[in-house]
């Protein structure tokens, strides 16, 4: 280890500032990793603070390969091993952080290396793919076709993001370190449980198998992580109170670009149905057309598309192989009469007469 690790640091920017400085230096002996990994655990503040550093970084990272910078940078970088060596494992704490700090500030290239490290982790799967993930702490991901996660575990945290598809998370308990899903400007926090979590059409569904989960509404408006957050109500009720294992949370997403907000609403699932896509079935039980198209998108290498909101209206059960747009298409002609016409891009579907093709 570094000598200016080996001493007990009090001030979290000191700390900040001296881990920065190692994880710039390259990997991490075990030792280390468990030093650093219980410096983060310690207290939520640890992890922003690194990233504090990160951004500082990251704003001279375009100035960083100018003369007077490189220039800069040796010079601090030199006072800071003299520094040290002069201190012999015995030296003024501040002083010798004042000089990394200078240094750090301009090694745009450990910078990159620390903002890798902070990054999220990027789970994702392509249309007709699935995948399991096992997450470092225990805790698994099941992520439908066409889906992406991310995943940061970090200050006493681990954040998650849908960004788009569904997954499923069984979560390993840990009170200290609440998991969280965010979906669109909708947030699940859960300590040890199992639920899923799927971005469709303007909605985020969210089905409880197992536990208790609390569900916020975020404040999306300056960026997907921005803004505090505040308990969805039906009816003036939390919503985590009228979700319980068994059943589905329907939220709207009622983001900046969404035009008008709609009621949200807490209704039966069949786990065993809800559940299906695992094993490459899709069932659907009285659910719009739209939302059916949706899903069956996510296995289709030739997309469907509504071609008008009355035929997205329809209301659609059936049991259908994932990827089997065939047979969906099939069904739709023989139940509802709803035509097909298809294109080098994608199959379009009509309950009416079909618009002529433009000449």
């Amino acid at each position: 280890m570094s000598a200016f690790l080996s001493q007990p640091v009090a001030d979290p920017a000191e700390a900040a500032a001296l881990w920065a400085m190692r994880l710039a230096e390259g990997e991490m002996t075990p030792e280390q990793q468990v030093a650093f990994d219980a410096w983060l655990d310690a207290d939520p503040r640890h992890g922003a603070l690194l990233e504090e550093t990160v951004g500082a970084w990251r704003a001279v990272d375009h100035y960083a390969g100018a003369e007077p910078v490189m220039a800069l940078r040796e010079a601090a970088l030199a006072s800071a091993r003299r520094t040290l060596r002069k201190g012999k494992g015995h030296f003024p704490m501040r002083q010798v952080v004042s000089g990394l700090l200078a240094a750090t500030l301009l090694l745009a290239i450990g910078g990159g290396l620390l903002w890798a490290r902070m990054a999220p982790q990027v789970y994702e799967t392509g249309v007709g793919e699935r995948r399991v993930v096992a997450l470092k702490d225990g805790s698994k991901i099941s992520l439908d076709a066409a889906t992406v996660v991310k995943v940061r575990y970090a200050g006493g945290k681990r954040q998650l993001w849908l960004e788009h598809g569904r997954a499923k998370f069984d979560v390993a308990h840990d009170a200290l370190r609440p998991f969280s899903v965010a979906a669109a400007d909708k947030m699940v926090v859960a300590t040890g449980t199992a639920f899923s979590v799927e971005l469709i059409k303007t909605q985020v569904r969210v089905v409880l198998y197992e536990g208790h989960v609390a569900v916020l509404k975020r404040d999306v408006a300056n960026g997907p992580e921005a803004g505090r957050e505040t308990p969805v109500e039906i009816d003036h009720i939390p919503a985590e109170h009228l979700l319980a294992p068994g059943r589905e949370l329907i939220l709207p997403d009622n983001s900046p670009a969404r035009l008008a907000p709609r009621a949200a609403a807490v209704e039966p699932a069949d786990p065993v149905r809800s559940l299906s896509w695992e094993g490459g079935l899709l069932v659907f039980e009285d659910e719009p057309l739209d939302v059916v198209v949706d899903r069956m998108n996510r296995y289709a290498a030739k997309p469907l598309v509504v071609g008008d909101a009355a035929t997205g209206r329809l209301r659609i059960s059936g049991v259908f192989r994932a990827g089997d747009t065939e047979g969906l298409v099939q069904g739709l002609a023989a139940g509802f009469d709803v035509k097909a016409r298809t294109s080098a891009q994608s199959i379009a579907l009509f309950a009416g007469a079909v618009p002529r093709r433009p000449s």
